[in-house]
């Protein structure tokens, strides 16, 4: 299988349970939920991204033959040093392209590998840690994984439903959005009123990180 990325480079993960840890960050182009285009962004499954996944023109990105090839670049992005490597796959959507190939070839180069999905495709076997950030409206068959991540606030959502899916950490992140301020209000009134919730900031954009 070969894989479009839109971009990979070395990093700090900049949210979730794993914030802070180095890690190299893999964007793999394309999402079922929305085109990536603005014209399309009112009638789209997800309106509120502020990702471009769209092509491969990005830093470190490119159209990679086979997985060991895609595997060797994330290696050569990490550089030295064999302990505790980490590669970050999010898209878009990466379901749409992540297969057990590729997870091997990333094990095979000592990774773990951690990926960030919004759950309306079931994650390929092998991952190590498995985020999914569900949308409103949609029909989300990954229910279970290391953490769940819900943007807030989002019409249409219910928290306590999220509550009985099979999820070791539930964060709460406030939408990035016009209102930022209500946004953060908003999550943290939701983790203040229900104690299962965490509250999770976008540490990277804070400090300046991609």
């Amino acid at each position: 299988m070969s894989y479009a990325v839109k971009e990979a480079f070395l990093t700090l993960q900049g949210e979730g349970m794993q914030s802070g840890s180095r890690a190299v960050f893999l964007r793999l182009a394309g999402c079922n939920l929305w085109s990536g285009r603005e014209q399309d962004r009112v009638t789209a499954q997800c309106n509120f991204c502020d990702t471009d996944f769209v092509g491969t023109d990005g830093e470190g990105g490119g159209k990679f033959a086979e997985a060991d090839s895609l595997a060797a670049h994330i290696e050569g992005l990490w550089g030295e040093g064999g302990d505790r490597r980490l590669v970050v796959i999010t898209g878009g959507e990466p379901m749409l392209q992540l297969d057990e190939g590729l997870v091997a070839a990333l094990h095979g180069r000592g990774f773990r590998v951690a990926a960030e999905s919004n759950g309306t495709l079931a994650a390929v076997p092998g991952i190590d840690w498995l985020c999914i950030s569900p949308k409103a409206g949609t029909e989300v068959v990954q229910r279970r994984g290391n953490e769940l991540k819900l943007v807030w606030p989002q019409a249409g959502i219910d928290p306590a439903a999220l509550e009985q899916w099979d999820f070791a950490h539930f964060l709460v992140q406030p939408m990035d959005c016009a209102d930022r301020q209500g946004a953060m209000k908003a999550a943290i009134a939701l983790a203040m009123e229900r104690p299962k919730w965490r509250l999770s900031l976008q540490a990277h954009k804070v400090v300046g990180l991609p």
